[in-house]
């Protein structure tokens, strides 16, 4: 008990360490070392007996070229804050034992790089590793009696398929190199582990019935991205007996989950009432049974995101994007009557409900706080938890932040966020940089907004007001909003840009003679056309866009979501070619006359690296200046923090040479020797 003790006393002491930022005194403008040693908040949950709350903590590790997450505990009133643990790989997924006095998590902690389950007493003690098993685990969800968790984890490849590895004979058939993945159980504390499905398709996820008597899942052919819009909604006993397929129907679904009584399956689809495709996110159930899906709000404004049952059925709790903020609400499922339970400047980062003590655990994304976690319990204000980032306001200038409207070149009012410059003064025209989301079914909410593709709190530092535009095309802002790509995707959307843009220059905010354009995946998709349409900005950087949607279709892990747009496929008996390349940057990229960069991971398979070599040559062969880098092993999105740091380094050298004609002195990795560039061309 003495050695337990002094273990938690030690640990306490980590917990009351200031972070890094927090020494400064005189708040000062952002710079991007300090945008990404800033942690980040995740997974909050509330312990059985409601008195405390557990969470990840993600920091940047610069020596390991990554961020590690560790697990966290807290006191609901905000005291006692603890860090559990501290593997060299960190840790993830933390879940309450039932009874509170044991927390399952995820970490990966020996040389056979596969994650495994571990359990770690509240009490304090060290970790032991609970599965043993072939491949990784994952998505761990404890028994109501707990006496087991389950899991999912990837078939092992066979003695004959290992061998071949061996001797690198090793030819694949492509799309078809892929294991299955299956629902498992492992016994606590003995550690046995039993499957509970199996055949040739994937569980995509799954949650267990309160009563833990039954498993609704999401059943998918393959386990690759591309299938995901032919999975369905099924529903099994939790021995993996009894499975009934619950719907058919060609669209995404996720969040299957039983009401309390078990008779209806719960989830999220984004069609409408007949299973149409490319509709916002809503609300769905069907009988357990098996029988027909019924959509519950029809006519919902917003998109939705998570969704759970409460406490006795009668009402469904679910997050929605409302365009630039994300809130709670509670439908009434016998009136389908809505009542929003949060209203704020925010987005909802993470979410869950607590069905025993009625109460809900978030974290709120805030202009001036990246997310700390909230305990909220359906009336009055949610209550602060945690206190990770309160000094990150007294050390930064972070910008000011309103939503702004504008009228669309049809009419149409659209929305997006603005944030001005550090000590910004009325009056004073300031370079713009516009920024556009990716997706596009998505939308840009009231946050820190501190990320590799857009960091804007260090844009802003740097004397930039910052445009974020909802354009058509994003979710939130209803079905007919969103749909206005299907049939083509830049007909309203590049315009919507624009005239967000007109709107800024009228405020008096931006200087229309120093403006550059930004963003990644769908937002380069968008940075590729605007840059075809319009020479009104000085510079442009586009990551992971497409060039020809052509080509595009087939290179792409995913396809589903794009049909729609251009009524079609590009392969089928009269293929609408004609719309998918009038819609391609491509054919008017002799029009280009801004410099521009590009940026794609080597690995990407989301929005392949030939798409971004098509841009950069026509570019180049036209005599535009621009450059395109590649960052090795990365996939869509640029994970290791040493690229994320050249990324933003190399974009902000091209916006200041091109666009306010200021020398940039690029920004080091913390133990380096600094030094003063003036511009990317002394770059590699």
């Amino acid at each position: 008990m003495m050695r337990t003790v002094k273990w938690l006393a030690a640990i306490a002491l980590v917990a009351c360490v200031p972070w890094p930022y927090a020494a400064a005194q005189t708040p000062r403008p952002m710079g991007i070392v300090d945008m990404i040693n800033i942690p980040s908040l995740g997974d909050p949950r509330l312990s059985p007996d409601g008195r405390q709350l557990l969470y990840t903590l993600s920091t940047a590790d610069w020596k390991a070229n990554r961020r590690v997450s560790h697990i966290w505990r807290v006191n609901v009133d905000g005291s006692g804050t603890v860090q559990l643990t501290s593997g060299v790989r960190g840790e993830s997924s933390p879940r309450w034992s039932p009874d509170g006095s044991q927390i399952a998590f995820v970490a990966t902690r020996s040389d056979t790089g596969q994650a495994q389950v571990y359990l770690i007493s509240n009490a304090g003690g060290e970790a032991r590793q609970l599965t043993n098993h072939a491949t990784s685990a994952s998505n761990i969800t404890w028994s109501p009696g707990g006496d087991a968790i389950y899991f999912l984890a990837s078939d092992p490849k066979t003695v004959e398929e290992k061998q071949k590895d061996r001797v690198k004979d090793d030819v694949y058939a492509f799309d078809e190199n892929y294991q299955q993945r299956h629902l498992w159980k492992v016994a606590v504390p003995a550690g046995t582990e039993q499957r509970v499905t199996e055949g040739d398709y994937t569980m995509q996820s799954y949650t267990l019935s309160r009563d833990g008597r039954r498993v609704a899942f999401h059943r998918t052919p393959t386990p690759l991205f591309g299938s995901m819009a032919e999975g369905e909604v099924w529903a099994m006993d939790a021995t993996g007996s009894a499975a009934v397929q619950l719907t058919r129907n060609g669209i995404p679904e996720g969040g299957a989950t039983f009401s309390p009584d078990n008779s209806q399956v719960l989830f999220v689809a984004g069609g409408n009432a007949r299973f149409e495709t490319y509709y916002n996110g809503n609300l769905f159930v069907v009988p357990a049974a098996g029988g027909q899906a019924r959509l519950l709000v029809p006519d919902l404004p917003y998109e939705v995101g998570a969704a759970e049952w409460s406490s006795d059925g009668r009402s469904i709790f679910f997050t929605a994007n409302l365009g630039v903020h994300s809130e709670l609400f509670q439908l009434d499922v016998a009136t389908a009557g809505l009542t929003q339970l949060t209203d704020g400047r925010h987005a909802i980062r993470s979410w869950s409900y607590d069905s025993k003590s009625g109460r809900h655990v978030m974290s709120f994304d805030e202009p001036t706080n990246p997310g700390e976690a909230w305990v909220f319990q359906g009336s009055g204000s949610p209550a602060q938890v945690t206190h990770v980032f309160d000094d990150v306001a007294k050390t930064y200038k972070l910008p000011r932040q309103e939503k702004i409207t504008w009228k669309g070149a049809d009419g149409v009012t659209v929305d997006g966020l603005l944030y001005y410059p550090t000590d910004y003064q009325s009056g004073t025209g300031y370079p713009l940089a516009v920024q556009t989301h990716g997706g596009p079914q998505a939308s840009d909410k009231f946050g820190f907004a501190a990320g590799t593709s857009s960091y804007v709190p260090v844009l802003t530092g740097k004397g930039y007001a910052v445009l974020r535009p909802n354009y058509r095309g994003s979710t939130g802002y209803g079905n007919a909003f969103l749909r206005d790509m299907v049939g083509h995707y830049f007909k309203n959307a590049h315009l919507d840009v624009m005239t967000g843009v007109d709107q800024v220059i009228r405020m008096g905010v931006a200087d229309s003679t120093r403006m550059a354009k930004m963003g990644w995946s769908g937002g380069g998709h968008m940075t590729n056309k605007i840059i075809t349409f319009t020479s009104r900005f000085k510079a442009a950087a586009s990551g992971a866009g497409a060039a020809n949607w052509i080509s595009m279709y087939a290179q792409s892990d995913v396809r589903f979501p794009r049909t729609p747009w251009f009524g079609g496929t590009p392969w089928q008996r009269n293929a609408p070619i004609d719309v998918y390349w009038e819609n391609s940057p491509l054919k008017y990229v002799a029009n280009v006359r801004t410099p521009t960069i590009f940026f794609v991971g080597e690995n990407d398979p989301r929005v392949p690296m030939p798409q971004s070599v098509e841009m950069y040559r026509a570019l180049k062969s036209s005599g535009v200046p621009t450059h395109l880098y590649v960052a090795p092993r990365e996939p869509h999105g640029w994970g290791e923090l040493r690229h994320q740091l050249f990324k933003m380094n190399v974009e902000l050298a091209w916006f200041e040479k091109y666009v306010t004609g200021r020398e940039y002195v690029w920004e080091k990795a913390p133990g380096e020797e600094q030094a003063a560039t003036a511009g990317v061309s002394s770059r590699p």
